[in-house]
């Protein structure tokens, strides 16, 4: 069935991706927004626009059946999730499929099946791919985990069988803290996911997150290649590359082609990110989760592939086989992309809801700002602090973080405090300038002098 209309179930600048996607496929565009959003950018740039409820995600953005209706009422051929809210819930797919609606993803079963980050373990283990050392499904209880714990030894990382995000964390380095930390990680994941299961893993030291782009049609599967995705505060993604240049060129052919393999048992559709962590001492590198869903890091993967990864879903939900070959796609350069959110790096990343003032965006060759920006918006408080993202491409990665700096520089949102100088700071930095960095150098700088120093000299600035 061909895509004539969409609804967008989603807000913010992803929202806006979308509807720039969906329109140059000639698809009419309704967007849905709380009392919050009225005003958004995504709902000027509709053709349609309904309200979905007060400001509250549980009463808007997380309404499945408020959602579906509007669909239904507006007469959408399909929705679009986005990411983040109901992009990875499989009820969700199911309400959107039982309304005789498409789903621009992947089916319920799908994402109800790696949703599951202990059955998508076991998925993985069936693909081949190794999976970091830990048990071997849910732990029923505590006494069960210390028997698992036994075998792999600390640090162990207690993690939510139904999480996502980095929610739902623990890292235990001693018996006396598990003892401590996992009634706290049941409950934090019972709150976020409704499911309070866990599963344990070994920490492993040193390691870089690194994430392979995949899309596929139900039938066949391509990998857009890798991503390195390090540079984290609280487990939260700041900063991605494609590709990640560390990498060995046999490891990252294996990565890539297991990521491949894990699609093809799954019957993938539509595009997702398989995530792993390599371990650089030993060249290993170990499956953590599938997201069945868009990445907000999916800009890179275009910049140095030439694919429009939404444009692509759009047409997979559509019918249409899998456009793009495996020998086709080659890589071409290399790809920074910032997350710049409302908050201030020096006050402890306090967000910083407001109103838009001067707005200078960067432009030139090879730099692109995905945003939901306008002078005089009004922010919400309600929701994600993401502003938008700052992409650039460069024929290297020095060419890419000169582009980036420049690009930085030339950014200006006025009105309220951004994470523009964090940023500046990060590719300033020798360490990152070459690379040198995993997924705890983040937060490990953060607490340095030198860190402190320059964001308090930015702020003042």
């Amino acid at each position: 069935m061909t895509i004539r209309s969409l609804l967008i179930a989603n807000r913010g600048e992803i929202a806006v991706r979308i509807n720039r996607a969906a329109k140059a496929l000639g698809i009419r565009c309704v967007q849905v927004y709380s009392d919050a959003d009225a005003d958004s950018l995504a709902v000027r740039l509709a053709d349609e626009s309904v309200n979905i409820g007060p400001p509250p995600a549980a009463k808007s953005y997380l309404d499945i059946g408020t959602i579906v209706e509007a669909a239904r009422r507006t007469g959408v051929d399909a929705v679009h999730p986005g990411y983040g809210f109901l992009a990875e819930n499989a009820d969700f797919a199911d309400s959107v499929e039982a309304a005789g609606l498409i789903f621009v993803g992947p089916t319920g079963g799908t994402i109800r099946l790696l949703g599951d980050k202990v059955a998508a373990r076991e998925v993985a283990r069936r693909a081949g791919v190794p999976t970091v050392p830990g048990s071997a499904g849910r732990i029923s209880d505590i006494t069960e985990a210390r028997d698992v714990i036994a075998g792999s030894g600390f640090p162990v990382m207690i993690k939510a069988a139904a999480g996502g995000g980095g929610r739902g964390i623990r890292v235990a380095r001693s018996e006396a803290e598990f003892e401590q930390l996992f009634p706290q990680a049941s409950a934090e994941a019972q709150a976020a996911f409704g499911d309070g299961g866990l599963y344990v893993e070994k920490v492993i030291g040193k390691a870089r997150h690194v994430e392979v782009q995949l899309i596929g049609d139900g039938e066949r599967f391509v990998h857009c290649f890798e991503r390195e995705c390090s540079l984290q505060r609280r487990r939260q993604k700041v900063w991605e590359e494609a590709g990640a240049v560390m990498l060995p060129d046999a490891v990252r052919g294996r990565l890539c082609e297991s990521a491949v393999a894990i699609a093809r048992e799954v019957s993938y559709r539509g595009a997702g990110t398989v995530e792993y962590l390599y371990d650089e001492e030993t060249g290993a590198f170990y499956f953590i989760e599938v997201n069945t869903r868009i990445q907000v890091e999916h800009p890179t993967t275009e910049m140095i592939t030439g694919v429009d990864l939404v444009a692509e879903m759009l047409r997979i939900a559509s019918g249409e086989p899998l456009s793009i070959r495996q020998g086709d796609l080659k890589v071409s350069g290399h790809s920074i992309e910032c997350r710049i959110n409302a908050e201030d790096p020096a006050r402890n990343f306090m967000p910083f809801p407001g109103v838009v003032g001067a707005l200078a965006i960067p432009g030139g060759e090879h730099v692109r700002f995905d945003t939901m920006l306008y002078e005089g918006y009004q922010i919400p408080p309600f929701y994600d602090s993401l502003l938008g993202k700052l992409i650039v491409w460069g024929k290297n990665r020095v060419a890419a973080l000169e582009r980036l700096r420049s690009a930085l520089a030339e950014l200006k949102i006025g009105g309220l405090p951004t994470t523009v100088p964090l940023h500046a700071a990060l590719a300033a930095n020798p360490d990152v300038q070459a690379g040198r960095f995993d997924t705890l150098f983040l937060e490990n700088w953060l607490q340095t002098e030198e860190a402190i120093r320059q964001l308090k000299k930015e702020e003042v600035a």
